[in-house]
């Protein structure tokens, strides 16, 4: 007989992250012999760069393969300082400075370390997913602002002061935005932080794991850059995943006022304790190392970018607009909504569509649904460019077969 788990009320509503359940998907279908073409992943294909991968090989056989401290080791919060300063002219000092397992850990341990029942987390739409899980499983509520297309996906200073409440304690500014690749300008974060220099209890997570992956020439700054006066209620996140091909080495960062930085130390110490010890190498190698392939592989990127929406722009029902930054297309399906596929089925919703596309297309996308946009699907070009061109005549076909 198996036993069935007794169940905490938090994990009412909460799912697994979208991402990972269409990553397993994915590989359960190559097993069985599909030829399927993952179009959800934030899994960029360029390598890690050869000098991280150098220096881990050094680090490793200097014995630097024991725990280190909790919040991370010297070295890499040095570089982090070091990389805070050039890239947004923000200054830390080490206490201010944690380093965990990934990003996704460094929102997590902050939402958890301040959150109480009844609080509020506003979230533009759309959205990461597990932004609204993470404030879900803290004990508090999303309260999530629909970012219209006309405004650039982008969240209005005037929509932000509609929605701020009593109950309001962080709000989530993602720049570049995932899914829609939006970069706030300096001017619109300008707007935003002349709303929350009105609320004094408002506190800001910005997250800016694609900060390097940018197009057009336009940088993606952070609040505490734009506005000094927010610095002291700011946690500025990033990681070493998107800028630098390191999706497993797992490495984030935060980086705020000491006294949230310790709580959140404590968290950490109490979970997963510190991130691997060679991981954190690898990251000292990269943020110090040369970073003139950041602009090289943003080059290549933005090539692929342009080729892929031309793709999709000739699919019958589907548009979408070159993004500014991240490596996502965010594509309305709007003009397949109400049609029949061959089987007879109709496609009602972007999610029918995606399971469309998985069955008779082999193709894995993300669902709009998922991402508080709908009918919307998101499709990733960080894909070689023959993968690319083959999604696209899948696509176009399968567009083609509806009636």
């Amino acid at each position: 007989m198996t036993a069935t788990p007794i169940l905490s009320p938090r994990m009412s509503g909460i799912k697994a992250s979208p991402a990972s359940v269409l990553r397993r998907r994915a590989r359960e279908l190559r097993a069985a012999g599909r030829d399927i073409i993952e179009l959800s992943s934030g899994n960029l294909d360029f390598p890690t760069p050869d000098h991280v991968i150098a220096a881990v090989h050094q680090a490793a056989l200097r014995g630097e393969t024991r725990y280190t401290d909790v919040d991370g080791t010297p070295e890499l919060k040095r570089a982090v300082q070091a990389a805070l300063l050039r890239d947004h002219h923000l200054d830390y000092r080490p206490d201010e400075i944690v380093i965990t397992n990934g990003s996704t850990q460094a929102l997590f341990n902050a939402l958890l370390a301040t959150l109480a029942p009844e609080d509020e987390v506003i979230v533009p739409a759309p959205y990461w997913a597990p932004y609204l899980d993470q404030v879900q499983l803290a004990g508090a509520m999303p309260v999530i602002v629909p970012c219209a297309q006309s405004n650039g996906f982008k969240l209005r200073a005037e929509d932000l002061r509609a929605t701020i409440s009593a109950r309001t304690r962080w709000i989530v500014m993602n720049n570049p935005v995932n899914p829609s690749g939006a970069i706030y300008s300096a001017e619109d974060l300008a707007d935003i932080a002349a709303v929350l220099l009105q609320h004094p209890d408002l506190w800001v997570l910005a997250d800016g794991l694609y900060e390097h992956i940018v197009f057009n020439g336009r940088p993606a700054p952070t609040l505490a850059q734009i506005e000094p006066r927010l610095k002291p209620r700011t946690l500025t996140v990033s990681g070493l995943a998107k800028s630098y091909a390191m999706m497993g080495w797992r490495i984030g960062y935060a980086a705020g006022p000491s006294a949230l930085i310790r709580e959140m130390i404590t968290i950490q110490s109490q979970t997963t304790s510190g991130a691997s010890s060679i991981s954190q190498a690898a990251a000292v190698a990269a943020l110090d190392g040369a970073q003139g392939a950041l602009a090289e592989r943003a080059a290549i990127l933005r090539a692929r970018r342009d080729r892929f929406a031309d793709l999709v722009n000739g699919c019958r029902g589907l548009s979408c607009t070159p993004p500014e930054g991240t490596f996502y297309l965010l594509v309305s399906c709007a003009g397949v909504i109400g049609t029949r596929a061959p089987d007879g089925k109709v496609i009602s919703t972007d999610r029918n569509f995606a399971a469309y596309l998985l069955e008779q297309a082999d193709l894995v996308v993300f669902p709009g649904e998922d991402l508080g946009l709908s009918p919307y699907i998101r499709l990733s070009f960080a894909n070689p460019s023959s993968t690319i061109e083959e999604a696209g005549r899948r696509l176009k076909r399968a567009c083609e077969a509806l009636q």
